[in-house]
């Protein structure tokens, strides 16, 4: 599993917002197939429940919906996905949508965003989620936050998608020609 140690720090940041303060080493734990790429889910509470590996399929995204909620709330990473599939059903004839909350860029469904201006990738100040992957590119220095309001996506040329699965993901059409 490419880069563990973010993984497990929100495995550990995330019992911990519910009170249980002792933790499984993941690496223990995670033993994907030694062939192929395979995503693999985790559930558990205080305990490991579950874990199961999926046959990854890389979504061919080339286009983006603006798709507005005030109430969206995915803050923790979760099984429960409902309200995400809700607006992710809104997406008409686009690969997958990006979720403005308060007139801000926050998400694309299954992806943290990144957008490029003046030879500086900028992720949003306010993502839905903390994703393991711009947690790191942050980390790393090759990624600053930013609120990003609707009005200013035309001061943009550039939109990547960021997740642990596709790691840093850059669309290859201008930003103008993505996002409807």
């Amino acid at each position: 599993m490419l880069h563990l140690e973010y993984h497990q720090k929100r495995y550990e940041s995330v019992l911990k917002s519910f009170g249980i303060n002792k933790f499984q080493n993941l690496g223990e734990h995670i033993r994907p197939p030694l062939s192929g790429v395979y995503k693999c889910r985790l559930l558990y509470n205080e305990k490991i429940l579950n874990i199961s590996y999926t046959l990854y399929e890389k979504r061919d995204i080339k286009s983006l919906k603006l798709i507005y909620s005030q109430c969206i709330e995915y803050s923790q990473k979760s099984a429960s996905r409902e309200k995400l599939d809700a607006l992710f059903a809104l997406k008409e004839n686009s690969d997958d949508i990006v979720i403005v909350k308060n007139n801000l860029i926050s998400d694309t469904s299954i992806a943290n965003i990144a957008l490029y201006k003046d030879g500086i990738w900028f992720t949003p100040e306010k993502p839905l989620l903390n994703g393991t992957t711009r947690q790191r590119l942050l980390d790393e220095g090759k990624l600053q936050t930013k609120n990003i309001a609707v009005d200013d996506l035309k001061s943009y040329t550039k939109v990547a998608l960021l997740n642990s699965m596709i790691d840093f993901d850059i669309i290859q059409k201008n930003l103008k020609d993505i996002i409807c």
